[in-house]
């Protein structure tokens, strides 16, 4: 189910966490109750790794991938890059990429099977992310915005993308990725989507500040929490209309 936590007071977590369906990343240097959240709910059936990339901590920002593979920046040291090969999974190819827009996870929004690109990002980039990632590769912004990976979220079940996104570009973006897609926030109305969640085919993490309202809506979408969750929400729902009427 969406679980809400923080990283030590901050609930932007998707700057400091990346989530797939066969790894985690986590920051360094964050708080027991933090890592405890994500080891518990993913058990034994993803590693959580704990990393820095060039030193910094917000990884969910500096890298993309999913359960084929990771991409990293190439200021990534040589050691952090090793660190992470142990921990991952063999069957994840890991690579550094040479790229101007070096936040590789606000530039590449995907899951298992697509990506959707910063409109600038390299042509070579482009290739390196359908290789690695074996995804299919569509450049493309998000409510007008080229940060894709900033404004949407998105696994193999659905995708939350940002408030402002019409109807024709949920669409759009919907028949390209051929998952069902909604405009939605996290954190109390916050946009930037990428920043403030992360999430698998199973389980999602949001800042501590995100309403029920805006929990129901990415367990609907990503279709996380069961069934039972989705019928009482269904039912909260139909109170609150009979009350209005």
């Amino acid at each position: 189910m969406a679980l809400r936590t923080q990283f030590e007071s901050n609930n932007e977590i998707g700057v400091y966490s990346k989530l797939t369906n066969a790894y985690c990343l986590v920051a360094v240097g964050g708080s027991e109750n933090f890592y405890s959240l994500f080891e518990a709910e993913l058990g034994d059936a993803v590693p959580v790794v704990h990393s820095s990339i060039d030193g910094c901590r917000i990884i969910g920002r500096l890298t993309a991938g999913n359960r084929h593979g990771l991409l990293v920046p190439n200021s990534t040291t040589d050691q952090e890059l090793q660190h992470i090969r142990n921990a991952l999974p063999d069957s994840v190819a890991i690579q550094r990429i040479e790229e101007k827009l070096s936040a590789l996870g606000n530039v590449i929004a995907c899951n298992d099977y697509v990506a959707l690109v910063h409109p600038d990002v390299d042509k070579e980039t482009e290739e390196i992310v359908a290789d690695v990632l074996k995804v299919e590769v569509f450049k493309q912004t998000v409510a007008d915005n080229p940060l894709v990976g900033t404004y949407s979220v998105i696994s193999n079940q659905g995708g939350l993308v940002h408030p402002k996104t019409t109807i024709q570009d949920q669409n759009e973006l919907s028949s390209l990725l051929q998952v069902p897609l909604v405009a939605g926030t996290v954190n109390r109305g916050s946009e930037v989507l990428g920043g403030g969640m992360v999430v698998n085919d199973w389980c999602a993490f949001c800042g501590l500040d995100t309403t029920t309202a805006e929990l129901s809506v990415i367990e609907k979408v990503f279709k996380i929490g069961g069934e039972q969750t989705a019928t009482i929400a269904s039912d909260m729902r139909d109170s609150l209309v009979d009350s209005l009427t």
